[in-house]
């Protein structure tokens, strides 16, 4: 009897640079409702093409093979299974850097490569000597404005030393990674330089050279990404090495690859912003392994198997309470007062004023203009697991649309995985016989002990949401003092609106909350679900006057509107 978990497996071919141009094909897997996820091949219609203005280049390409799904049947499997690993197979450099496991959770499945082949001795080179302040402590060519003149007074084009490596999906990623760090110092160099002449960011370098443009959409397309900078696979997760391989990943042992101000040094702020996001992660693991388990419970059979079902939920707490944890040490570790000055080379493209018309990647596309979204936090993994896993509802709004985009900026197995726990979740109608909210659900339980456990499901799922909600709220305290209290700049590196955006999915999960604690008091045996959950809800409902009150004011003070 299975649970809709099974094996997953990718093949991929060589192709021309679709991955710049596939999102705007391929709608997000809402509904994973078949056994196999057929490749994408040339006969793309011409209707489509010309609806999104796609180039001839895409009509051509050889086919860029999507994730096979082997359907495996369970009593209450409708739909196909996911391979989550149990061991993340460090060592086989043919599977993609990025598979969920419960080892390792949404970490990559290896540490990150440090050392690229001899081929990309001229992009080491310049990675080396780009920061504000280098490993050496000497000035950086982004210090004395000069990365804008090596780029373009004979950086080589490696784009054909790739496809030696093209098998190597985690040496692809690191030279992802390398080119995305280069790409976005290039095209924003000039907000930089007058950013800390305290002007604005004004215009960054609308056309990205062909000698940078070719390899990163090349090894982007390889490994799934978009052709520029992401949080996952890029800027945050893939970016980091061992001082010590012996002490693993403890945070201290914890030092960046890549940076662009003072990240190389571990105590700066730029590498506390990076690395507590890498110490919440490696908590991930539990988190995974207790959504498996939840659903592989409810798949069994009609009734839930309460013991082992609040096992996993109460996995899942914890776990969520050291990330949470983890969190809470960023405001040591990067100050509020250093954040904005090394923010402005992780600006995306998208919504973003300081590139009105998006940016040509030379030689791709037709020279017509792209533009794709900054990294951000918000693209991590971990939150939007639970909101699928939950249910938690979305106001159907502009804000919402937006959270909805950022689900192109992950690693292709983490947005696969977060479709099939969503499918899942729903498909098992989770949350209605977790929770017990109809009468026949409530009618069925036959003992105390079985109240019992009903009553310790839904003490664990509001639990749960409290956890979602305190990492949102404190995302907005960052949010206002490492950022709103520093900077008018209107939008956020990923391009959504600063003010707004947060509070839209911090008042989802509010008025969930509120609609659990409603359930538990109306449909419950008058006890309610004890003093914990009590607490939560007082303390829940108060912040959310008070997020009413700052929106307002930062609103207010800037001119714009909630939606």
């Amino acid at each position: 009897m299975h649970s809709g978990h099974g094996v997953l497996r990718r093949r991929r071919e060589p192709g021309s640079y679709l991955s710049i141009l596939l999102p705007l094909i391929l709608p997000y897997p809402e509904h994973v409702g078949e056994i196999q996820v057929e490749a994408l091949s040339d006969s793309i219609p011409s209707e489509a093409r010309s609806v999104r203005n796609l180039p001839a280049e895409i009509s051509n390409s050889q086919p860029i093979l999507q994730p096979l799904l082997t359907l495996k049947m369970g009593s209450m499997a409708t739909t196909p299974p996911f391979e989550v690993l149990t061991d993340a197979r460090p060592e086989d450099h043919s599977l993609p850097a990025f598979m969920v496991s419960t080892t390792r959770g949404f970490l990559p499945r290896m540490d990150p490569i440090v050392t690229l082949p001899p081929e990309f001795d001229a992009l080491e080179s310049i990675l080396q000597r780009m920061p504000v302040k280098t490993a050496s402590g000497a000035p950086g060519l982004l210090a004395l404005g000069k990365l804008g003149d090596e780029v373009e007074g004979g950086f080589p084009d490696l784009t054909a030393a790739m496809d030696r490596y093209k098998d190597d999906l985690p040496l692809m990623n690191a030279l992802y990674r390398d080119y995305s760090f280069l790409a976005s110092a290039y095209l924003l160099e000039p907000c930089h330089g007058r950013f800390v002449k305290g002007e604005g960011y004004g215009l960054g370098r609308q056309m990205l050279p062909r000698n940078v443009a070719q390899p990163i959409a090349r090894c982007a397309e390889i490994c799934g990404f978009q052709p520029f900078m992401e949080y996952a696979g890029s800027y945050a997760l893939f970016n980091y090495r061992l001082e010590e391989p012996a002490a693993g990943l403890e945070y201290s042992n914890l030092r960046l690859i890549r940076a662009f101000e003072h990240g190389l040094d571990p105590e700066s702020s730029e590498a506390g912003f990076v690395l507590v996001h890498i110490d919440m992660v490696r908590n991930s693991g539990p988190l995974v392994a207790g959504t498996v388990q939840c659903l592989d419970v409810a798949s069994k059979k009609a009734s839930l198997e309460r013991s082992s079902f609040n096992e996993g939920l109460g996995n899942m707490l914890e776990a969520m309470k050291k990330i949470n944890g983890v969190m809470e040490t960023m405001w040591g570790k990067s100050r509020p007062t250093e954040y904005t000055s090394f923010r402005t080379f992780i600006f995306g493209i998208t919504s973003q004023s300081m590139f009105p018309n998006g940016v040509v990647y030379e030689g791709l596309h037709d020279n017509k203009p792209l533009s794709f979204r900054g990294e951000s936090g918000a693209n991590d993994s971990m939150v939007p697991l639970m909101d699928n896993f939950l249910q938690v509802p979305m106001p159907d709004t502009p804000l919402t649309e937006i959270l909805q985009d950022f689900r192109k900026y992950r690693p292709s197995n983490h947005k696969t995985f977060l479709a099939h726990v969503k499918e899942r979740s729903l498909a098992l109608d989770l949350k209605t016989r977790a929770l017990a909210t109809s009468k026949e659900a409530r009618e069925a339980l036959q003992s105390d002990d079985e109240r019992e456990l009903l009553r310790a499901t839904r003490s664990l799922w509001l639990q749960l949401l409290n956890e979602v909600r305190d990492f949102r709220w404190r995302h907005w305290c960052f949010a206002r003092e490492y950022i709103l209290k520093r900077t008018t700049h209107p939008t956020a590196t990923g391009g959504s609106p600063i003010v707004t955006w947060l509070p839209n999915q911090l008042e989802a999960v509010l008025a969930e909350m509120e609609a659990i604690g409603r359930i538990s008091r109306e449909e419950g045996d008058g006890r309610g679900l004890g003093t914990t959950c009590d607490d939560i809800m007082e303390a829940a409902l108060r912040q959310r006057e008070t997020l009413r009150k700052e929106v307002d004011k930062y609103c207010a003070e800037r001119g714009v509107t909630r939606t």
